[in-house]
């Protein structure tokens, strides 16, 4: 969601208030904040798991997982009540976010606490969950603890105590007595396979307890796969509502995320409006100023206004810090946009319709296109689409022609910006002239 947000920042001012609202309301309650972050940690990603169901290919690790995420959900709702009456936003999160207890009992009575990773394996419905189920259960462990028996009996008779009952998928159950003692077998016992060291043996009683055995075994798994179909095409029959549910689940961790982030590195509530300005006081790389660990990153100011300063031209020397200074401002711009609070002492940002950005030096040899071709390809784009609600940021141009040519381009490019489409721009350049 995080990631969708930021490659899908918004436009409209309603809906950035929106969220930016719910930020505040978290950031006046931080108890609340920890609360809600708490519960969200136990929930797993629904919407994987649902993306599952609807394809029949969930297993019983994720509908188990689906059941503990789900009942996580009232103590989560009941936090987010308390800033619904005043925040629209929360109260159409808690309207989307629907009650499963019904689902949350049916995998707890179905599920075992740790079912095995593969439906095969058996052992996944509960015991008392499917009464025809427990019964082929109860009939293959009687007749293994049957076989336990007969072994202690078998040694006892015919005073072989290394005698053995074994089993494998060729001969099924079988007795097996070394070499040594082979000549205190017993005249009933009926010889199966001889082997280097040992004999193996069968008799009718044997035969017939492993028919009931392996016949209980193999129904029990074949009723329990038939079980599990059905419990997961009853979770299935609700997945609107799971998906819904999910959705306002992962937007409600992203703007807890953002609260979080606001209140651990000082970030503040931009005033947006659909004016042309920007205008960042105290301005910090939202990035930079987490990594960098010897040095402080230290903040700057900017002012782009639609008449009189919508032309920044930014020079310097090589790691001067002109390419961060532009990337922030667009970062800036672009958090604000997505409803979050930004790293400044104070912003106020005019709505963009996009941002376009020149930044680096890059080929594509393999297509034909030189890094001057890549970098003029890049600047016809902005020159033939922005328009004077975009930002531009342009971190050099005309670098792979000759010095007159490539100040030539710069120069025409910047006042084409600054006249025609009277586009917010920053421009970072290493032409002096």
């Amino acid at each position: 969601k995080l990631r969708h947000w930021v490659l899908h920042p918004l436009r409209d001012l309603e809906p950035i208030v929106a969220r930016q609202d719910l930020i505040a309301a978290f950031l006046e309650q931080p108890y609340l904040l920890n609360q809600c972050r708490s519960s969200l940690k136990k929930i797993r990603d629904i919407e994987r798991t649902t993306g599952r169901l609807s394809q029949g290919s969930g297993t019983a690790r994720d509908l188990q997982s689906l059941g503990r995420s789900l009942a996580q959900i009232p103590t989560l709702t009941e936090d987010l009540q308390a800033v619904a009456s005043s925040i629209p936003l929360a109260n159409q999160l808690l309207g989307n976010i629907h009650n499963f207890d019904h689902l949350v009992e049916l995998l707890e009575n179905a599920l075992v606490d740790e079912p095995p990773a593969k439906l095969t394996d058996g052992g996944i419905i509960r015991d008392g969950y499917c009464p025809p189920l427990d019964e082929f259960r109860s009939a293959s462990r009687d007749g293994k603890q049957w076989i336990a028996q007969l072994q202690e009996s078998e040694r006892k008779r015919s005073g072989i105590d290394t005698l053995k009952i074994k089993f494998n998928n060729v001969f099924g159950y079988f007795i097996e007595v070394t070499k040594a003692k082979a000549n205190l077998v017993p005249d009933d016992y009926q010889r199966k396979q001889t082997m280097a060291n040992a004999e193996r043996f069968i008799t009718p009683e044997l035969k017939e307890v492993e028919s009931k055995v392996l016949g209980a075994e193999e129904r029990s798994k074949q009723l329990e796969a038939e079980e599990f179909t059905k419990l997961r095409a009853q979770i299935a029959e609700h997945l609107d509502e799971l998906q819904q549910t999910a959705d306002a689940l992962a937007t409600l961790d992203v703007l807890l995320g953002l609260t979080e982030t606001a209140q651990l590195f000082q970030h503040t509530r931009p005033l947006l409006d659909d004016s042309r300005k920007i205008s960042i006081v105290e301005g910090r790389h939202p990035v930079l100023e987490q990594t960098l660990v010897d040095e402080k990153f230290v903040p700057n100011d900017t002012l782009l206004e639609h008449d009189d300063s919508r032309l920044v031209i930014l020079t310097g020397p090589n790691m001067a810090g002109k390419s961060t200074y532009i990337r922030q401002v667009a970062l800036i711009t672009l958090m604000a946009q997505l409803g979050a609070y930004v790293p400044a002492e104070s912003a106020h940002i005019g709505l963009v319709d996009r941002v376009f950005c020149r930044v680096g030096a890059s080929d594509d040899i393999s297509r034909g296109q030189s890094t001057f071709m890549v970098e003029m390809n890049e600047t016809s784009l902005i020159i033939n689409n922005a328009t004077d609600k975009s930002l531009v940021i342009l971190d050099e141009i005309g670098r792979g022609t000759a010095t007159f040519d490539g100040l030539s381009i710069a120069w025409s490019v910047a006042e084409h910006l600054h006249d025609s489409l009277k586009s917010r721009t920053l421009f970072a350049t290493h032409y002096h002239e």
